[in-house]
């Protein structure tokens, strides 16, 4: 069993609030984040739906990298976007889809068998299954030569 640490200090109330993420690694250390860099256009901070996005992402091009050695079969490069979407939902906000895309450089891997490798990464990768509850989770999957 794995667990892994993060903590955020949030100071203020609601919107004028501010709050720093940090992870255990020091990967984040004291990130900024709040109103104006989840809802705005402040590009000083982070926000939820882009870690969560970065982690979806990573969690997602591991599992593929892991299913196809698992196969014998080798990855050049693989490049993953995750886009989060937050949507209005009554008097708050919902993540209403998550929208996967995958760009790959896999010699010898044709494209039925990488879509397939692809797609049970997307079902079976842990932050996938974590999000089970998000409506939409799509996947483009694109073979590079």
């Amino acid at each position: 069993m794995s667990a892994k640490t993060a903590s955020v200090h949030w100071e203020g109330a609601g919107k004028e609030g501010q709050g720093q993420i940090s992870t255990e690694t020091g990967a984040l250390d004291h990130v900024p984040y709040g109103f104006g860099s989840r809802f705005g256009d402040d590009r000083t901070g982070t926000n939820p739906e882009e870690i969560l996005g970065a982690a979806h992402a990573a969690c997602f091009t591991m599992a593929f990298s892991f299913a196809c050695a698992k196969a014998g079969i080798a990855t050049e490069t693989l490049d993953t976007t995750a886009r989060v979407f937050l949507v209005k939902d009554g008097d708050g906000f919902l993540i209403n889809r998550i929208a996967l895309t995958l760009t790959a450089r896999v010699p010898g891997l044709d494209e039925a068998r990488f879509q397939q490798l692809a797609n049970d990464a997307k079902e079976n990768c842990p932050l996938s299954k974590a999000l089970a509850s998000v409506p939409e989770i799509t996947l483009e999957a694109r073979l590079q030569d």
